[in-house]
């Protein structure tokens, strides 16, 4: 069973949390990121969680995201300025990060994406559940997504994401590639030597995920049978997809959002339930 945040019943967290955001929320989308002053209680957290997720990627994260991860050097010993990742980043892969007070709608999210900007929050979680949140924050964001982010194989995927968010027109549309989205890039796994590996950000940012994700029904890959599954964000999941390859990964999700519309998903869709 998850923590359970006490996130809601702490005035000093909320009121911290609601000051991070604030600044976020000014910020346009061409300005500098925001720098924040880190309180000691916060670099305890970074250093807790971020020291336990990196030795728990050797064993249970994919080669690609393991190899990204020592490109970007994340510091564990105090919470990193955003803007100093997002450059690292960019000079990565040509991906950077866009500073946002919260969790952003999907087509919003998606948007920036297709212009090789993900939107990442500032603020981190309640220190009382420091190994499991459902809620995005920032060590979910730059440990999960950053560092996959610094893989250009993985950047071309999330990019692919937001231009076929782009062309959806109808919510039937969105939501599916949002579904493919959560099951590929948020909690994603590789058959690697005989194991299914990690490489999704809701993954490989959570200690409880990472104890958890091989308990769950483990399917191989398929858009058809992702199609039949539902999902919910605030727990561990019960289903997860597994591609054989990183070359599967390009070729099937890739593949899907590169050439994907309205038409093609309704078709999609519509075989899935004959």
């Amino acid at each position: 069973m998850q923590e359970q945040s006490t996130e809601a019943s702490d005035p000093y967290y909320e009121a911290r949390r609601a000051e991070i955001a604030a600044l976020a929320d000014r910020c346009g989308p061409d300005d500098p990121i925001p720098t924040i002053e880190y309180t000691e209680q916060e670099h305890e957290v970074w250093r807790l969680v971020s020291g336990k997720l990196a030795a728990r990627h050797r064993s249970d994260a994919t080669i690609e995201y393991l190899d990204a991860a020592e490109s970007l050097a994340i510091p564990q010993e105090q919470v990193p300025q955003l803007r100093d990742v997002s450059g690292r980043i960019e000079s990565l892969s040509g991906f950077r990060f866009r500073s946002a007070p919260a969790l952003v709608p999907f087509r919003q999210f998606c948007s920036g994406l297709a212009d090789s900007a993900f939107h990442s929050t500032q603020y981190l979680r309640h220190p009382s559940t420091p190994f499991y949140t459902a809620d995005p924050d920032m060590l979910h964001d730059v440990i999960g997504h950053g560092n996959a982010l610094a893989n250009k194989r993985f950047a071309r995927l999330y990019r692919l994401a937001g231009e076929a968010a782009a062309r959806a027109e109808s919510e039937a549309a969105l939501q599916f590639i949002a579904k493919v989205f959560w099951f590929t890039l948020e909690c994603g796994l590789i058959r690697e030597q005989g194991k299914p590996k990690a490489y999704g950000a809701t993954i490989v940012s959570s200690y409880g995920e990472l104890n958890h994700f091989r308990e769950a029904d483990i399917l191989p890959l398929e858009l058809k049978s992702l199609a039949d599954v539902e999902y919910d964000i605030s727990t561990y999941q019960k289903v997860l997809f597994e591609a054989d390859s990183m070359n599967q990964l390009e070729d099937t999700v890739g593949g899907f959002w590169e050439t994907c519309d309205d038409n093609s998903i309704e078709a999609l869709l519509g075989e899935s339930v004959c």
